[in-house]
């Protein structure tokens, strides 16, 4: 028996998602071999995430986004190796992937696992309900299909040395080609990315207008982060819903997290779950954001973050 990893990459580069996901499927095996599978390019450097033999599936299709594509190569890696668990990364891709996997082998799939150990019934514990909940289930199925909740499971390297490459081309209908991204359109505004931001700074209903989003740009940028938003802001047409952080929108990840004029709503707290330190600005003391923050800076966030650039601005940031 084996587990086999879905690996996203850019490039050739897997991402930090999928490297998560290796140190997931990893401990699940429990000594079991690792496999992975990736499509178009070779993933780089997976060898020292214990990954022994890469399948990597090629077609032209690969050249773009393409799920049904990417779930039926997944299949018939299933029917080849027969393996005790396929795991994917808890996002969009990884997700929409996997639940076509699903339909397609009659297999139940597990979502959004931050926990999982092997068994007839394979016990899981997963993300539920915006991450307001934990829960502790049993996932049955001759294979155990898995998404892993991002930023939940800390990278761990096992190296293992140079993986086996197989290559395979996939029998793939043209209903597998029906769906597939034909065109990407740069965002309008340059920048670090939200979802890899080191800093991000985002505003809520308190900031008061897409006007008022200039300081909240100003802190960002003194402080080299990305600027966020709230759902209520996106709703009201402030800023676009790429700058949304929150269950709908984009889950951050960074090492520091300044919600400025946020009150805190489950939704968006479970987009910014995976941020290191967060330090909450707001009007309201009873405002249900400072459950999560590490910092709390009561009072108008007009009046404190313009402060808090301008004693940035003194110290040469």
């Amino acid at each position: 028996m084996s587990v086999l990893a879905v690996v996203e990459h850019v490039d050739g580069e897997p991402t930090d998602l999928s490297l998560q996901v290796l140190t997931f499927a990893r401990g699940y095996a429990a000594g079991e071999p690792l496999h992975a599978v990736a499509v178009g390019l070779e993933p780089r450097g997976l060898g020292d995430y214990g990954v022994g033999t890469l399948h990597v599936a090629e077609h032209e299709v690969f050249g773009s986004y393409a799920p049904a594509a990417v779930a039926q190569s997944v299949v018939e890696l299933i029917d080849r190796l027969s393996p005790s668990a396929v795991v994917a990364a808890g996002n969009e891709v990884g997700n929409e992937v996997m639940a076509h996997v699903g339909a397609r082998t009659d297999l139940p799939l597990a979502a959004n696992c931050v926990e999982a150990s092997p068994g007839d019934a394979a016990a899981v514990t997963r993300i539920r309900w915006g991450g307001s909940l934990l829960e502790e289930a049993s996932l049955h199925g001759a294979v155990k299909l898995m998404t892993v909740q991002p930023h939940t499971v800390a990278v761990e390297t096992a190296p293992v040395g140079e993986p086996a490459v197989e290559r395979f081309t996939p029998s793939l209908s043209e209903a597998d080609l029906a769906v597939r991204v034909l065109e990407h359109v740069a965002a309008p505004a340059g920048g670090v990315s939200l979802a890899e931001a080191k800093v991000v700074v985002s505003g809520g209903r308190g900031v008061g207008s897409a006007e008022g989003f200039a300081i909240v740009e100003e802190l960002a940028a003194l402080l080299g982060g990305a600027v966020g938003c709230s759902r209520v802001v996106t709703s009201a047409g402030w800023r676009p819903h790429t700058d949304q952080v929150g269950q709908t929108g984009t889950k951050i990840s960074p090492e520091l997290y300044v919600p400025c004029g946020i009150s805190g709503a489950t939704q968006h707290i479970a987009g910014c779950r995976g941020a290191k330190k967060i330090l909450a600005i707001n009007a309201d003391a009873e405002a249900p954001i400072f459950a999560s923050a590490d910092y709390a800076v009561i009072g108008d966030l007009h009046e404190i973050v313009p402060a808090i650039v301008s004693e940035l601005r003194k110290n040469g940031a």
